[in-house]
């Protein structure tokens, strides 16, 4: 297992946007391969303009930041403003756009590792309330991640999506002592 300390955190930016997309079409592959292409899909996010577009919007916004393992990206996590599509939040917040991790490193913890990081960029901000949203249908695996890294599943979501089946989400929120 991967030892968190030798993981770096640093900022992303605009030549990161490729990276970003790799890590989506990895992620992307694992999930078709286990039969579960509700939460992606089935095409790759750098076949798709609309994922290419939202890459480059979260490569250069600021938000963006990789886990790093020597020189290889081995995750992306991106924070800012919540999405339009889930409840607003009733305080002050840190939202996680992003978060992604290379398949080939499962079970290192460096999702739970970047999941902290979000929560020390909050504390620095002077926040207490840090969310998420993720994929919500299926066995609810991912919600399941989210509350082992000490998250609480608040409020479900439903996204319309015309031509397809609507997308089950799950909002779940962190409270920072």
């Amino acid at each position: 297992m991967t030892d968190q300390r030798t993981i770096a955190i640093r900022p992303g930016g605009p030549d990161d946007a490729a990276t970003v997309l790799r890590l989506l079409d990895v992620a992307t592959a694992w999930l078709v391969e286990r039969g579960r292409t509700g939460q992606w899909g089935t095409e790759p996010a750098s076949a798709d303009p609309r994922r290419i577009a939202q890459a480059d919007a979260w490569a250069t916004g600021g938000g963006l930041h990789l886990a790093m393992l020597g020189d290889a990206a081995v995750g992306a996590l991106v924070v800012g403003a919540a999405t339009d599509y889930v409840p607003p939040a009733t305080e002050p917040e840190l939202y996680v756009n992003l978060l992604v991790t290379d398949r080939a490193y499962a079970g290192h913890r460096i999702g739970a590792r970047l999941l902290a990081y979000a929560e020390e960029l909050a504390r620095d901000r002077g926040l207490g309330l840090l969310r998420v949203d993720c994929y919500g249908g299926d066995d609810r695996a991912l919600v399941r991640f989210y509350e082992g890294c000490g998250f609480t599943a608040t409020n479900p979501f439903t996204v319309p999506r015309p031509g397809r089946d609507p997308w089950p989400g799950q909002v779940l929120e962190r409270r920072l002592a």
